[in-house]
């Protein structure tokens, strides 16, 4: 095994970065296109912009610069400085995230031949991450939440290591730990789900009897932490979007609240929990991958791992976190923090497989596993691929045809299309979107409206209604109208003046319908 191993590993790792392959040359339109747009928009502001780290700004809300509060931009950045070198190509950010999905397969598959002292649970584990559906999709997109696993993988294989081998805890080590589970807490916060499994792992090399420093603990356990408010705290300062904090103090605190304050309260939680676990077992680890992993962690006790209080850390900070955000944003891949320990426990199974077997049953029985996580995980991710052709040529078409620097509105709730007309200005969703919010933006520069979603502003009488005012072309298949209030129409405050008279007798939507008008 130890002749044959790296070159399994490297099989596998071809095998990994050839499904990543797939429609790699993808517009960002493709799933998840909201998270995508965000990040190819980021990198290329600090490409073209600010070339700096702690100030992240998207292309949304006005004119430059839109600081927002996020994680901090390590793919954006990385992208961006190569962007500096060739041009910018959005392709370089999906292939630096496939960079760290393949670097998350050779980790994990150190980490499981350290855990179980197998080779064939390393093999095993790599294989697995390589191979579910989720890990596959969302390894080949520009998100930062591949970056954010390979951090975290990373931090727990070194944490393992630091904790259990190293017998004086000496200061290299530890910094070198301290430093990758800070990067992982940095990349996203929520990979402080990775303290539990620290905590365990802490309490086992105490109960071992090995010697202990407080200084080392409290340096793994609270250093990471002050460095990411520090950063927070930098970043929130001069952001005018606020999504981490945001999201936390307007989604999810309220939503634990309200589960921990009535009975019906917490029933509905743990009804929002097991959905999610449905998103865990459809696109994230596939129907096959799932089954193994529950087997494997009811196999847990029987498995010889050398740190159980790592698996089941990291397997009860994953359902906590699962209870408390992804219960409330509903996304599959805020799932990927329990693929890499999904893998880890299929392999302790397949580990205690080859201690209770013939030697060639349990590689044999690893391959048909991995096989049908692969047959039958892949289907489930086929959708994602898909992406609007029709909305990517507008959207490039408007691009060529705007002025240059020009601000718009766009009549998309979404910055993946807003990425690709490539200018600065609102997206909003149309039928929210007002005349007086449609003025304010005008005021401030708007010299486009872009009708992306043209029947849902036809919906809206009141806004299609005073957008009469200007002239309209086409774009495609968008109208889009000419907001320089240099080119209103003469007739304009008659027409809203009629239009408002007969929309308070209820008899708007008649009156434009009478004039052909939207």
């Amino acid at each position: 095994m130890r002749k044959w191993w790296p070159y399994a590993m490297a099989a596998i790792l071809l095998v990994a970065l050839a499904l990543r392959l797939q429609h790699v040359h993808d517009p960002l339109l493709d799933h998840p296109n909201w998270r995508q747009g965000d990040t190819a928009s980021i990198a290329r502001n600090f490409a073209q912009l600010k070339y700096n780290i702690l100030y992240p700004q998207t292309d949304y809300d006005g004119p430059p610069p839109n600081y927002v509060e996020l994680e901090l931009q390590i793919l954006p950045f990385l992208a961006a400085s190569l962007y500096k070198l060739v041009g910018i190509h959005e392709v370089i950010g999906r292939l630096l995230a496939m960079l760290f999905s393949l670097g998350t397969v050779l980790v994990i598959g150190l980490f499981a031949r350290r855990l179980y002292a197998s080779g064939i649970a390393g093999l095993t584990a790599a294989a697995c991450f390589a191979v579910f559906p989720g890990s596959i999709y969302y390894g080949r997109t520009f998100t930062p939440d591949v970056v954010m696993v390979f951090f975290l993988t990373a931090a727990m294989y070194a944490s393992f290591v630091f904790l259990r081998d190293d017998e004086s805890l000496a200061p290299r080590p530890l910094a070198r730990t301290g430093a990758l589970l800070t990067l992982a807490y940095l990349a996203k916060p929520v990979a402080v789900l990775g303290i539990l499994p620290l905590a365990g792992m802490m309490w086992e090399r105490i109960r071992a009897g090995q010697t202990w420093r407080p200084t080392a603990y409290a340096v793994l356990l609270v250093v990471p932490l002050i460095v990411l408010a520090i950063y927070d705290h930098t970043v929130a300062s001069h952001a005018e979007w606020h999504w981490a904090s945001g999201i936390t103090k307007l989604h999810v605190i309220p939503a634990l609240v309200a589960a921990f304050s009535s009975f019906h309260g917490f029933a509905h939680k743990i009804h929002l929990l097991w959905g999610t676990l449905g998103l865990l077992r459809v696109t994230m680890l596939g129907t096959a991958g799932f089954t193994l992993t529950v087997a494997a962690c009811i196999a847990i006790p029987w498995t010889h791992s050398r740190s159980p209080f790592l698996l089941w850390g990291w397997l009860i900070a994953g359902v906590l976190y699962a209870f408390a955000v992804v219960t409330v944003e509903r996304v599959d891949y805020y799932l990927l923090p329990l693929v890499p320990l999904a893998a880890l426990l299929v392999a302790g199974g397949i580990a205690r497989l080859a201690d209770l077997s013939p030697p060639w049953l349990a590689p044999v029985a690893a391959g048909g596993l991995v096989l049908a996580i692969l047959l039958q995980g892949h289907g489930a991710i086929a959708p994602y691929y898909h992406y609007d052709r029709v909305a990517y040529a507008d959207a490039v078409l408007a691009s060529r045809t705007l002025p240059a620097g020009t601000l718009v509105v766009m009549g998309h709730y979404g910055p993946d299309v807003l990425y690709y007309i490539d200018r600065f200005g609102w997206e909003e969703d149309p039928e929210l979107w007002t005349p007086l919010d449609e003025e304010s933006a005008i005021h401030k520069g708007a010299r486009y409206y872009i009708s992306v979603e043209d029947n849902r502003l036809r919906h809206n009488a009141d806004l299609c209604a005073w957008l009469q005012r200007f002239p309209v072309t086409r774009i495609g298949t968008w109208p889009v109208y000419h907001t320089d209030p240099s080119l209103v129409s003469p007739r304009a405050e008659a027409f809203w003046d009629a239009f408002r008279a007969a929309d308070r007798a209820g008899r708007g939507r008649a009156f434009l319908d009478a004039r052909h008008a939207c």
